[in-house]
C-alpha cells in the first residue's frame, strides 16, 4: 500500500509512471516507483506481475537530433 498522500496510482493504472520515485539508479538506467513499476531510461516499463511495456521513445534513425544539415 502506498503511503502517499494522495496515493500513488497503482502499477495497473493508465497514469502509474506518476508515481513516486522510491529508488534511481541512472548509473544502470532505471528508476523504481512506488507502486512497484520499474522505468527504464528508454521509457520501456517492467510491471510488477512481470509484464513488460514497450519503449515508447521513437527510434533514431541515422540522423543526430539537432544536427544542421551540411550547406
Amino acid at each position: 500500500m502506498c503511503p502517499h498522500q494522495p496515493p500513488c496510482p497503482a502499477s495497473s493504472a493508465p497514469d502509474r509512471d506518476a508515481a513516486r520515485t522510491v529508488a534511481r539508479h541512472p548509473e544502470q538506467g532505471w528508476s523504481l516507483l512506488c507502486n512497484g513499476v520499474v522505468v527504464f531510461d528508454d521509457t520501456g516499463e517492467l510491471l510488477p506481475d512481470g509484464a513488460v511495456i514497450a519503449p515508447r521513445r521513437p527510434a533514431v534513425t541515422g540522423a543526430v537530433s539537432g544536427a544542421v544539415p551540411a550547406a
